[in-house]
């Protein structure tokens, strides 16, 4: 099995500052995101979350490790009491009146899929499509109209 990240990318009828915005702001988040208690785009913060299927939800414990306004976020990602840690970034690039993201999801093979089949990379590959690919998108969407 290779270790290689999982990487989306999409492009979105909505302006850079828009798109930071939706990535940033804990109120603009979980219009698509997660509804995190709190949230500062500022490196070293630590923000927690539960997520997961409706039959079994785990704590997700983060730590903002870059942060280039408008440009960049990337933050670890490990789970309450399982071994492994990994890191999502967001990448913005500015395309004439539009904004591309590349969400890149690296480490993934840390995580003990033999204890916890839920952490096997499809289900990033499932979640993270869903997250970005229409979530996101349909966010973006409605708030520009």
């Amino acid at each position: 099995m290779k270790n290689e990240p999982f990487i989306i990318e999409r492009t979105f009828n909505a302006n850079i500052e828009k798109v930071w915005q939706a990535i940033t702001d804990k109120s603009e988040m979980k219009k698509w995101y997660f509804d995190l208690a709190e949230f500062k785009p500022e490196v070293g913060f630590e923000f927690q979350f539960y997520g997961g299927t409706p039959e079994k939800q785990w704590l997700h414990l983060c730590k903002i490790t870059e942060v280039i306004e408008k440009q960049k976020l990337t933050y670890s990602w490990k789970y309450d009491g399982y071994s492994g840690i990994s890191y999502v970034t967001f990448e913005l690039f500015a395309e004439q009146n539009m904004t591309r993201l590349k969400l890149t999801h690296a480490g993934l093979e840390s995580f003990p899929i033999e204890q916890v089949p839920e952490f096997k990379k499809e289900n990033f590959v499932e979640g993270w499509t869903g997250l970005i690919g229409r979530s996101l998108k349909e966010y973006l969407e409605a708030a520009g109209k």
